[in-house]
This record gives C-alpha cells, structure tokens and sequence, in this order.
C-alpha cells in the first residue's frame, strides 16, 4: 500500500482524478479526516471536504502508474 496526498480544487479536477483511478483495477481509497471513500466514486469524493488536501490510499504493490497519473495532483 501507498499513500500520497492530493488537492482536487475543482470540479474537472475531481471528474479528471476518478476517470484516472477508474482505469485500474486495484482499490483506491481517499481519507478526509475519519472518513474513507473509494476514490472512483465522484459523489463520494464530493462528500469529502475538498478545500484541504485528501490522502488516497493505493492498495496494491505495483502502483508507480498511478501515482504517475496523478501527479498533476498530488502535493
């Protein structure tokens, strides 16, 4: 597992993260606080409080792609 941090300032910038997460197979989950949701839910994104930096969580031990794909994201 990894963890890395993200800041989703928008809304094409959350639709552009989940159609990224969505293309692998692996779970993704993002942290806000004590909440958890899976990061290739946009509404569960949006119930997030996106004006902080959110910690995404890539269960799986081969993720340098995606942490490549979300670097325009990450902090």
């Amino acid at each position: 597992m990894k963890t890395c941090t993200v800041l989703l300032s928008s809304i094409n910038d959350v639709k552009n993260f989940v159609n990224i997460v969505s293309k692998y197979d692996c779970d993704i989950d993002l942290a806000s606080g004590r909440y958890v949701v899976d990061a290739k839910s946009i509404m569960g994104i949006f119930s997030l409080d996106l004006s902080k930096p959110i910690t995404v969580e890539i269960h799986n031990d081969d993720c340098d792609k995606v942490l490549e794909d979300l670097k325009p994201y990450i902090q």
